[in-house]
């Protein structure tokens, strides 16, 4: 079966286009270590314990898709600096998300620091869904709305907008 002609229901979509830049978890634990102020291959490679083959190719990557940056550092041109790009910071909410799923859903207990707000040093709220007026929002409450029609109170609605079906204790069919 050819699996291309799955994909090309997602022609326009961003998603494949941003698993194809981080999709696997090193290039997600790298963004971790560089949000958390690592910037050297040395640093990423100890800190990770990940094979120097594979964390230069998944640099490379995350520098080829504008993810980091590659600095030579000023006061030694031979050492090179990783950092985070605007486009690299952008990706800090998808992966607090995911740690924040790991963290309800995954297998063990609960170890490791937990992220806080600088300012007040109390830990940071789930990471939400939330409509234009801020109400939060569960997946049964979103549709895919065309762009043309996106902003317009759902004039160019798709057939998938339509409210689902509930069973008799109120839960959508939409699983």
């Amino acid at each position: 079966m050819n699996d291309r002609k799955y994909l090309d229901a997602f022609e326009g979509c961003a998603l494949p286009a941003a698993l194809e830049a981080m999709g696997e978890r090193w290039s997600f634990l790298i963004l971790r270590a560089a949000f958390d102020g690592i910037v050297y291959f040395e640093d990423f490679q100890s800190t990770l314990g990940i094979a120097r083959n594979i964390l230069s190719n998944r640099l490379a990557k995350l520098v080829a898709n504008g993810i980091l940056s590659r600095e030579p550092v000023a006061s030694d041109k031979r050492r090179i600096a990783y950092r985070l790009t605007e486009k690299g910071a952008g990706l800090v909410p998808v992966m607090i998300a995911l740690r924040q799923w790991g963290e309800r859903w995954g297998n063990g207990p609960l170890a490791g620091p937990i992220l806080c707000d600088l300012r007040d040093g109390e830990p940071i709220r789930q990471v939400t869904l939330q409509a234009a007026d801020g109400r939060p929002l569960g997946y049964e409450e979103l549709c895919w709305i065309d762009r043309n029609g996106a902003g317009t109170g759902g004039a160019a609605r798709s057939p998938c907008c339509v409210a689902p079906a509930r069973d008799a204790e109120g839960r959508s069919g939409k699983r």
